[in-house]
C-alpha cells in the first residue's frame, strides 16, 4: 500500500512519458518499467510488466490518433505486422511469471544498453529510392496532410518476423516494443523516421491491447496494479498528445539519438539494481 502523495505523482509522470513516448514511438514502457522497479521493489515481474503494458497500450492509442491526423501512420504495414506481434505477445504474457525478479531486471538492462550502443555506432543512413522493381520488396507511398511524401521499400517477410519477435519481447518485459520496432523500421526496414515512430506507435496500441487481455485473463493486476494504471493511464493519454505536436519540431535524426541516450541510461541502471551495485 503507497500513500496518498505518491499517487498525485503518476498523473504527471504519466504526461511526461506518453510525451516522450509518443515523440520516439516507443510507448513509454522502456522508461516506466525501470520506474516501478524502483518504487517497488518487492512487487514481482508479472505486476510491473502488466501495468506498464496498459499504460502502454493508452500511450500508443492517443498517439496514433494524433499521428493518423497528420497521415503518418502505414496502416497497411502496421496492420500486417501488428497481427504478426499478436503471437509473440501472448507468449510474453505467460512466460512472465517465470522468471526470477533478478534474471528479469538483468534481461531488461542488458536488452537496453545493446539497443543503445547499436543505436549510437550505426550511421544515419538516406532510405534511398524505393526499388519497385524487385519482387521481393514492398513498396509504399505515404502522404503526410501537409504534403510531404515518402516513398520507400522493404522486405514485408522481415518485417513480419521482426515483429513477432518483437510481440514476445514487449510483453515479457512490459516495455510496448517501440525500442525494438522503431529501430527494426528506421534502420532495417529502410522506413522514414518519422513514419517509423508513427507506424510502430500502431502498432504498438495493437499489441500492447493483446498483452494487456493476457495479464488481465491471468490476474496480473492484482496488489493495486488497476489504480496505479487508471492514473499513469490519464497522463499519457494527454502527453501522447504533446509528444505528437513535438515530432513536427524534431528531426528524424534527433529522435534516433534521443531515444539512444534514453536507452542507455535506463539499461546501466537497471543493471546497477540488478546486481546491487
Amino acid at each position: 500500500m503507497i500513500g496518498q502523495h505518491v499517487w498525485l505523482w503518476l498523473v504527471p509522470m504519466g504526461f511526461v512519458l506518453g510525451a516522450l513516448g509518443t515523440l520516439i514511438g516507443a510507448g513509454g514502457g522502456f522508461v516506466l518499467v525501470p520506474v516501478l522497479l524502483l518504487m517497488y521493489p518487492r512487487n514481482s515481474p508479472e505486476t510491473i510488466t502488466s501495468i506498464s503494458l496498459a499504460v502502454v497500450f493508452f500511450n500508443a492509442l492517443s498517439g496514433s490518433v494524433a499521428y493518423g491526423k497528420m497521415g503518418r501512420i502505414d496502416f497497411r504495414s502496421g496492420v500486417l505486422f501488428a497481427a504478426a506481434t499478436i503471437p509473440g505477445a501472448i507468449l510474453g504474457a505467460f512466460t512472465t511469471d517465470l522468471i526470477p525478479r533478478r534474471t528479469f531486471d538483468g534481461v531488461f538492462g542488458v536488452l537496453m544498453v545493446a539497443a543503445a550502443a547499436y543505436l549510437i555506432l550505426q550511421r544515419d543512413k538516406d532510405p534511398g529510392p524505393a526499388r519497385s522493381g524487385d519482387a521481393h520488396r514492398t513498396v509504399r507511398r505515404i502522404v503526410e496532410k501537409d504534403g510531404t511524401v515518402h516513398t520507400y521499400s522493404f522486405s514485408l517477410r522481415a518485417g513480419m518476423a521482426w515483429s513477432t519477435l518483437v510481440g514476445y519481447i514487449s510483453s515479457l518485459l512490459g516495455i510496448g516494443g517501440g525500442i525494438v520496432h522503431v529501430p527494426v523500421l528506421a534502420r532495417l526496414l529502410n522506413f522514414p523516421v518519422h513514419i517509423a515512430t508513427a507506424t510502430s506507435h500502431f502498432v504498438l496500441a495493437i499489441m500492447a491491447l493483446t498483452g494487456t487481455v493476457v495479464h488481465i485473463a491471468t490476474g496480473s493486476f492484482s496488489h493495486g496494479g488497476f489504480w496505479r494504471t487508471l492514473y499513469l493511464g490519464i497522463g499519457v493519454l494527454l502527453g501522447a498528445q504533446l509528444g505528437a505536436l513535438l515530432s513536427n519540431r524534431v528531426k528524424g535524426v534527433w529522435i534516433i539519438r534521443s531515444l539512444a541516450i534514453a536507452l542507455g541510461l535506463v539499461g546501466v541502471r537497471i543493471l546497477l539494481m540488478a546486481f546491487n551495485l
